[in-house]
């Protein structure tokens, strides 16, 4: 989810601002308080995706934090607190980004893998992926495999490859989702791209799925 998904699932608009600051809180500790040599790699991209997702909404809670911990030498060692600075682009933090577009893909891995077929016609409907579009196109699977892996293995960032520079698609990424069965031949996949334009005008990875089946 992002933040505006998880303040409608949970009724918690009247809470947003609380829980808005309780996330930047979470970001700032993490930046402030783990040294550089406990950081891992999931530790890292979690700490820049929370970032994102906070600027993404207001992103004036975290620059004027982190304008106070590097003052710029123009400012004479202070700097202005940039309250009406609009977010900077979505795409420009790689890392953060390449988060999204993980989380994006798994989310439909796991709708997948508990079959909420009008779940996946929600995110994909407009794109021509109704539920019975979904559900034809992984009936072939289920024939072969009784399940769809939802866990820490299907998780792995290696199932998420990544064409930052599709020759046919310019201004996208071009990404192949690997499903993990339980036989680990890892040869069903979806297909989509993220279109880099349109998810900086709307602060998430705007993902449009254009084929789901086996290699």
């Amino acid at each position: 989810m992002d933040f505006g998904d998880y303040i409608r699932f949970y009724n918690l608009a009247r809470s947003e601002g609380t829980v808005l600051r309780y996330l930047s809180d979470v970001y700032k500790t993490l930046r402030r308080t783990i040294p550089e040599d406990a950081k891992t790699d999931e530790l890292i991209d979690l700490t820049e995706w929370l970032g994102e997702l906070v600027r993404q909404v207001d992103s004036s809670l975290l620059d004027e934090w982190e304008a106070l911990r590097n003052p710029s030498a123009e400012d004479g060692g202070v700097a202005a607190a940039p309250i009406d600075r609009a977010p900077p682009a979505l795409t420009a933090n790689r890392r953060a980004f390449t988060v999204l577009v993980r989380n994006a893909l798994f989310q439909r891995v796991e709708h997948i893998g508990t079959r909420q077929w009008q779940e996946l016609e929600v995110l994909d409907g407009d794109d021509g992926w109704d539920a019975q579009r979904w559900f034809d196109a992984m009936a072939p699977y289920f024939e072969e495999h009784d399940t769809v892996g939802i866990g820490a293995d299907a998780r792995n960032p290696a199932l998420l490859l990544i064409d930052e520079h599709p020759v046919e698609h310019p201004g996208c990424w071009a990404v192949r989702q690997i499903l993990h069965d339980p036989a680990e031949d890892h040869d069903w996949r979806i297909l989509a791209l993220v279109d880099l334009a349109a998810s900086d005008d709307a602060g998430r990875a705007v993902v449009h799925v254009t084929d789901v089946g086996c290699d």
